[in-house]
């Protein structure tokens, strides 16, 4: 009643709104040819690798250009994102959920000439500020986290390890030669706000240690009761600690064999920090999937259990990611996932023909009651 009281209309609920609180609407942000044609696209098409064509039933054409974006960007790179966008697309332009820049025009002379435009701009080191990709049957920019950066429990760096991946499968990102699509994501920790459990490739920072205490201090750092029930494990409990001096203090201990490694305690309490040069490193994973295309949805598998940290450029981890993608590129069907492809072989094969080595800890052949009789995805086969 009180929104009613003040002038609110539930009936038509745009009307007077207040647009300094909260998002602006998102329509004030479409090019005047998506707002024209919303609902009414006939088909799209992508010409060449990152050029698409939308094509409406107006007979209206909407010319995509898609550049590789990085996930943390400075504030002149934006802005010359922006000068770009004023340049060619009257200010518009768009991020898609994998980082990339999307530059929209109305016709192809103005698409080539961006083009050409973005494939002219180059760093220092002479990579390509904007490369043109990521379409199609090939491998579009890594979604990551933050990592060494701004997160504070991370088990390894996010840019770099995605930097240098993309290096080494830059060609996939420049060319539709893939059997299918094929989705890298990267997490710097188990908490995961990246999306490596349903991935094509994923790559995953760990932690192999529980946090240390530092006994000293906990008790003036902390609310101990909050560290303790931040842990989702229930593996913190209070203890008691005598210092060298004699002086016992409130600290706390943990139970390794319950600790799971996800840092929610440190996150709580600055005296229980987590990484550990040893300790911490990257374990990769394969063979998931969102889409519901030829088969159900599917959680990636761990592949490889642990490679160390070896800053800056990972030489072991991206070495294993190309072997990976190698050997899907040349064996899979087309059409067919990694997941799928490495099913139709067998993991034993896909772990033979990648150059892996297999240990009993990758087992996952988690079953019960439920995988049988229930209906767990919304991939239904009618008969």
């Amino acid at each position: 009643m009180a929104f009613i009281s003040s002038g609110y209309n539930p009936k038509k609920p745009m009307e007077d709104r207040i647009t300094d609180i909260g998002p602006r609407y998102y329509e004030e942000f479409y090019p005047p040819i998506i707002k024209k044609n919303k609902g009414k696209w006939l088909y799209h098409e992508i010409l060449e690798p990152g050029i698409i064509v939308r094509v409406a039933e107006s007979g209206d054409e909407l010319y995509v250009v898609r550049a590789g974006g990085c996930r943390l960007m400075s504030v002149s790179h934006i802005r010359e994102i922006m000068e770009i966008a004023d340049k060619y697309c009257d200010g518009y332009v768009r991020w898609t959920t994998r980082n990339n820049v999307e530059f929209m025009t109305d016709s192809k002379d103005k698409a080539m000439a961006l083009k050409k435009d973005l494939l002219s701009r180059k760093q220092p080191g002479g990579c390509y500020k904007f490369p043109i990709g990521g379409t199609g049957a090939g491998i579009t920019n890594i979604v990551h986290t933050q990592g060494w950066i701004h997160c504070h429990t991370p088990a390894t760096d996010a840019s770099g390890t995605v930097k240098a991946t993309m290096d080494e499968i830059f060609d996939e990102f420049t060319n539709m030669k893939l059997p299918a699509k094929l989705r890298v994501s990267m997490a710097c920790c188990l908490n995961m706000c990246g999306a490596v459990h349903c991935s094509d490739i994923a790559i995953l920072g760990y932690h192999r240690k529980p946090p240390m205490i530092d006994v000293e201090y906990i008790d003036k750092f902390c609310e101990i009761p909050l560290a303790i029930a931040a842990c989702p494990t229930a593996a913190i409990k209070p203890a008691k600690v005598e210092l060298p001096d004699g002086t016992k203090v409130n600290a706390v201990s943990v139970n390794e064999d319950r600790c799971m490694f996800c840092g929610n305690c440190y996150t709580m309490c600055p005296s229980m920090p987590l990484a550990d040069t040893e300790g911490d490193g990257i374990v990769l994973m394969a063979g998931g999937k969102i889409s519901n295309r030829i088969d159900a949805p599917k959680f990636s598998k761990v592949v490889v259990a642990f490679i160390p940290n070896e800053p800056p450029r990972w030489p072991t981890m991206t070495a294993t990611i190309k072997r990976m993608v190698n050997a899907y590129s040349a064996d899979a069907n087309k059409y067919e996932r990694l997941g799928q492809w490495a099913e139709r072989i067998g993991w034993e094969k896909f772990f033979e023909k990648c150059d892996l080595e297999f240990t009993h800890h990758l087992i996952d052949d988690f079953r019960d009651p439920a995988y049988y009789t229930w209906r767990q995805t919304t991939n239904f086969k009618f008969t």
